[in-house]
């Protein structure tokens, strides 16, 4: 099948817009938002946001190269353009890009699984589209392009064509997943789990797993939803949706599920893997139970679209995570890190920290352990039951990173048990990292984790440039 072609009076239609300037059959390369990046021959979106108005980098756009511009109605005149160059104006650039983005999904005619979750949505996502890719084309979305903006984008790529299409569904506030879901129009959705990721923006966990639910709507009989077994707050919501039910899990009846479990340590995990299709037994390097977990979901969503169990099981052997994402680092001196440094929550936490625990190669369990984020009024209390959940899983050398929650992580740590010369704080990654590298030894296994905003990625990069 020929591409899509995204020609303005094309693209207007689809924004319910209207061109004011230009040449209505010219076809446009691409979408962007940013003039840094746009490459000539793309259409300029100009998104307004809470600190910025897209349309003030129009003459940017187009001294880029831009073939058309979107901007808000009575804007056209000021954002110029000349000759074929188009201009279409609209009532709001945002909700503009959203209706691209759906009617190029729906053009397409390629199939959408969605996923959503606290924890492990990319690394499902990446797994997911892997598995599928053994059958069909597959396209997902890039990086974590997960929210009201960047799955738009996403879906504008589906212009290609490919049979499915994989992507996330991010959010830190209730409404976000009901908006991504009417873009998307998924026939697969997947729910991972519910965890404490964003509570600072929520009252309870509870109120968390309801924002989640919003993955139920729109839903028709013919839709999938693929669900954890083991989250109680996901199965009591499951009972509402109108489609058909596929569950994963370890601990409980699902209809994929793990058995006979070997927990490899930083060599990853082995499972038996029962499936309506069959058994299958399933190796895969991913570290950790949370990663396994993430597999069944793929596994799940495969074996809906009939990827034979073979395939899935050759794929499983070869993944790779993504990076900062539970990626295992060995250097040269006989330090091995387990870098999972791109995001942390209380939940995922806890999971890095069983790993750490057993792992029976380390001399000696380092955690490396960054302030976790938007937590609000729980942000003490959490950060100390992370402070016992290290003692408890015997870890030898604990580094606390980031402001006074951090601290605190640190404090607990010691009052339950911990030795205190065995305990430090930093208040940067750049301080922890010029500590630690001066004093880990051959044998010991590093892990870091950390919420984005305190970078402990930092402690991974002089760790990676010192002992490597």
């Amino acid at each position: 099948m020929k591409p899509i072609r995204l020609t303005g009076s094309w693209v207007a239609e689809a924004m319910a817009g209207a061109i004011v300037s230009g040449d209505r059959a010219r076809e446009f390369a691409g979408v962007s938002i940013d003039s840094r990046t746009l490459t000539p021959g793309e259409l300029f979106i100009a998104i307004r946001g809470e600190r910025f108005d897209g349309t003030e980098f129009v003459p940017a756009a187009l001294a880029a190269g831009a073939a058309g511009v979107v901007v808000a109605k009575g804007r056209g005149r000021e954002a110029g353009g000349e000759g074929s160059t188009v201009v279409i104006e609209v009532d709001d650039t945002v909700e503009a890009l959203q209706a691209l983005g759906r009617d190029v999904r729906r053009a397409s005619g390629a199939r959408v699984v969605a996923i959503t979750g606290s924890a492990g949505k990319t690394t499902t996502k990446e797994i997911t589209a892997e598995f599928l890719a053994a059958s069909y084309r597959v396209v997902r979305n890039r990086g974590n392009f997960n929210n009201h903006i960047g799955l738009p984008l996403s879906l504008i790529e589906l212009r290609q064509r490919p049979e499915i299409a994989v992507v996330e569904l991010g959010m830190n506030h209730a409404g976000e997943i009901s908006t991504l879901v009417r873009v998307a129009e998924p026939e697969v959705r997947v729910w991972t789990n519910v965890g404490e990721a964003h509570l600072g923006f929520f009252g309870s966990l509870d109120d968390i797993a309801d924002a989640k639910a919003e993955i139920l709507e729109g839903a028709s009989r013919s839709s999938v939803l693929v669900a954890n077994a083991d989250d109680d707050r996901i199965t009591a919501r499951s009972s509402s949706f109108a489609g058909r039910v596929v569950t994963f899990g370890v601990d409980r009846p699902a209809t994929v599920r793990a058995s006979a479990v070997v927990d490899r340590g930083i060599e990853g995990t082995r499972a038996t893997v029962s499936t309506p299709r069959g058994s299958v037994d399933l190796s895969t390097p991913l570290v950790g139970r949370g990663n396994l977990e993430n597999v069944l979901a793929a596994t799940a969503v495969a074996v809906e679209f009939d990827v034979p169990l073979g395939a899935i099981g050759e794929r499983a052997r070869t993944l790779q995570p993504a990076a900062h994402r539970g990626q295992v680092v060995r250097l040269a001196n006989g330090v091995t890190v387990i870098d999972d440094s791109y995001n942390a929550n209380p939940t995922a936490t806890r999971q890095a920290l069983d790993l750490l625990a057993r792992e029976p190669t380390a001399s000696r369990r380092v955690a490396v352990l960054g302030e976790m984020l938007e937590l609000g009024d729980r942000k003490d209390a959490l950060h100390e039951e992370i402070g016992r959940h290290a003692v408890s899983g015997r870890v030898d050398v604990l580094i606390a990173v980031g402001g006074d929650a951090a601290r605190v992580l640190a404090g607990a740590a010691v009052a339950a048990g911990m030795a205190p010369e065995s305990v430090r704080y930093f208040p940067t990654s750049d301080e922890a990292a010029e500590a630690i590298a001066a004093s880990v030894r051959s044998g010991d296994v590093v892990l870091v984790k950390g919420s984005r905003g305190v970078r402990t990625d930092r402690v991974v990069d002089r760790l990676k440039a010192e002992l490597g």
